[in-house]
């Protein structure tokens, strides 16, 4: 059963939806503005999010910003704002979807049920291969140039995220975000000590990386090997 998340001000919208979506097989909570829709965000991690642009406390599109800041969670815009400039805003700011008030629950589910498609197509595969790196997401191995390597959790999960995004720079603060579970930020020396030993492991050193590449002032990637 999907979670969603519903934010938006007007309260009988909010019932409607919560009763709509829910004989329709979906989990609903709800956020009366951007603030709490935030928080439930981040702390209850649905699996997509419904945001209304005229919230009374932030507008929609800067919470849109603020939650992509931190989470990738799929959300649909669902506003009364039929204006192209905002609708490209929105998508530009990271919506998945943009829905015009109104609408029927008919509509809208069927928009959850696309965004949630997709989403889950988007999914890492569970074993990714970096040159001679071998990962196994779901049994938690490791394997470099075919021998097994004895990580920490902490250490599965970053290398883990870091060959998901191969050839991506990551920054420190998403980092922190996506396997910390830091969405406020953290101490960026607990990626750089984490990096530290993991690079270890993978037989390299900041001064001679073989598989993972600081980018100064903006994060890390990780690469195939040249050789």
């Amino acid at each position: 059963m999907p979670n969603v998340l519903v934010v938006e001000d007007d309260p009988a919208i909010r019932s409607a939806l919560i009763r709509s979506l829910g004989e329709r097989g979906h989990a609903v909570s709800t956020a009366p503005d951007a603030m709490t829709g935030l928080r439930e965000a981040l702390e209850s991690r649905p699996d997509l999010v419904v945001l209304d642009l005229g919230l009374p406390d932030l507008d929609g599109a800067e919470l849109l910003r603020m939650l992509r800041a931190v989470s990738s969670v799929p959300v649909i815009v669902a506003t009364a704002r039929d204006d192209d400039p905002s609708m490209v805003r929105a998508l530009d700011a990271g919506a998945d979807d943009y829905v015009v008030k109104p609408f029927s629950a008919e509509t809208l589910d069927a928009r959850i049920r696309a965004v949630l498609r997709r989403s889950a197509t988007g999914e890492p595969d569970s074993r990714l291969t970096v040159g001679p790196l071998q990962i196994d997401v779901r049994a938690r191995t490791v394997v470099l140039d075919g021998g097994p390597v004895d990580l920490s959790p902490r250490e599965f999960e970053l290398l883990a995220y870091l060959a998901a995004h191969v050839g991506q720079v990551v920054t420190k603060r998403e980092l922190l975000s996506e396997v910390w579970r830091l969405p406020y930020g953290g101490a960026d020396k607990t990626v750089d000590v984490h990096l530290s030993w993991l690079r270890r492991k993978l037989g390299e050193t900041a001064q001679e990386p073989r598989f993972l590449i600081s980018v100064r002032g903006v994060g890390v990637k990780l690469v195939e090997p040249a050789e």
